[in-house]
C-alpha cells in the first residue's frame, strides 16, 4: 500500500524553511547545585528554556510547554499495540504538539511484524493528520542499521527522528569502514525530519561534545546532522522547519560519564545546560552548511 509522505512540522509563516532549537524536557531534568542551568518549579524551568532561546519542548506536558510560549512536542514508546499508537499521537496533537517521535518494536521482531508496525505507523499519521517519526533507537525495530534500510526500501514514506547515539555506540560504528556504512545510511539521512542531539563514542552513551579530547566523535555526528538537514532541505517548503532537540539524560539514565567533582562526591562530567547550547550551536553550523550544498546543486 502506497502513502502519502508524512508532513514536515511547519509554522504557517511564510519564511523559508530553518532550523528549530528545541530541547528534551530530560536534559534540563535534575540539574546539580553547580549548573548554570534553571532549577525550580516546572513553570520556572520552562519559562527560563524560553529566555534562554529554546523555541519547542519534547515534552509529556504540552500544556506547560504553550504557557510558556514553546512549542511542544510528544513522544511515545510503544511495543506492538498499533491502537495504544494511534490514540498516543492523536493525543498529542489533539493537544497542541506539533508531531509526535515513536520509538517502536523491541528489535526481536521478524520482517512481517515489522511491516504491520511501519504500516500501522504511516496509517495513523495519515488518518490524523500529524507527523509522526519514527526513532532510531536500540531496543526497538530499527536498532539496526540494515533492518532499518530494508523497511525504507518497502515503506520509503517513513520519516525519522535520527537518535544517531545509538547507531554509534551500539553499531560500534567506528570499528570498520565508516564511509561504507555512511553510504548505507544516507537513505535514513534522506528522511530525517527532527533530530535528538546527543554525542556518544562506541563505549559511552553519552560525551562532553564541547571536550576538544571528543572532536573525532563530533567530527562524525557533523557528518550525520549535516546529511540529515541535507535531507530535509531537499524537499522543504515555506514555513517547515527541521527541529532539534538536545536529548542529554542525567546521572540516573546512567548515560554520562561520571567524575569525582571538587567536593569529593561523584558528579556527572559536564553541565547538561551548557552542553545542550553548545550542540545548538553545532546544528546551526550544520544546517548553514546544508543550506549551502543544496543551493549548489540548484
Amino acid at each position: 500500500m502506497a502513502f502519502p509522505n508524512p508532513p514536515n512540522t511547519n509554522d504557517g509563516r511564510d519564511l523559508r524553511p530553518r532550523l528549530l532549537a528545541g530541547i528534551s524536557f530530560l536534559t534540563p531534568a535534575d540539574l546539580p547545585y553547580w549548573s548554570a542551568g534553571p532549577r525550580g518549579s516546572r513553570e520556572e524551568i520552562y519559562i527560563a528554556l524560553k529566555a534562554a532561546g529554546y523555541e519547542a519542548i519534547q515534552t509529556f506536558e504540552p500544556a506547560a510547554a504553550l504557557t510558556a510560549g514553546l512549542i511542544p512536542t510528544g513522544l511515545m514508546r510503544v511495543f506492538d499495540d498499533l491502537a495504544e499508537l494511534r490514540d498516543g499521537a492523536a493525543k498529542w496533537r489533539d493537544e497542541g504538539c506539533d508531531c509526535t517521535t515513536v520509538q517502536l518494536g523491541t528489535g526481536l521482531e521478524d520482517d512481517a511484524e515489522a511491516a504491520r508496525l511501519a504500516e500501522g505507523l504511516l496509517e495513523a499519521s495519515q488518518a490524523l493528520g500529524h507527523p509522526i517519526y519514527l526513532e532510531t533507537h536500540r531496543a526497538t525495530m530499527t536498532q539496526d542499521i540494515r533492518r532499518t534500510t530494508d523497511l525504507i526500501a518497502r515503506f520509503p514514506e517513513l520519516r525519522f527522528n535520527g537518535d544517531f547515539g545509538h547507531w554509534y555506540i551500539g553499531h560500534e560504528l567506528t570499528y570498520g569502514d565508516m564511509e561504507l556504512k555512511f553510504a548505507a545510511m544516507r537513505p535514513v539521512f534522506e528522511r530525517t525530519r527532527f533530530m535528538h542531539l546527543r554525542v556518544s563514542s562506541n563505549a559511552f552513551g553519552q560525551l562532553t561534545a564541547s571536550d576538544p579530547a571528543e572532536e573525532r566523535h563530533l567530527a562524525y555526528y557533523k557528518r550525520m546532522w549535516t546529511a540529515a538537514c541535507e535531507g530535509f532541505l531537499a524537499s522543504a517548503e515555506r514555513g517547515d522547519y527541521f527541529a532539534v532537540h538536545p536529548e542529554l539524560l542525567p546521572a540516573r539514565a546512567f548515560y554520562p560519564k561520571m567524575i569525582i567533582g571538587p567536593d569529593g562526591e561523584w558528579r556527572e562530567e559536564s553541565d547538561r545546560w551548557t552542553e545542550s547550547a553548545f550542540l545548538i550551536e553545532v546544528a546551526r553550523a550544520c544546517f548553514a552548511e546544508a543550506e549551502a550544498r543544496v543551493a549548489e546543486t540548484v
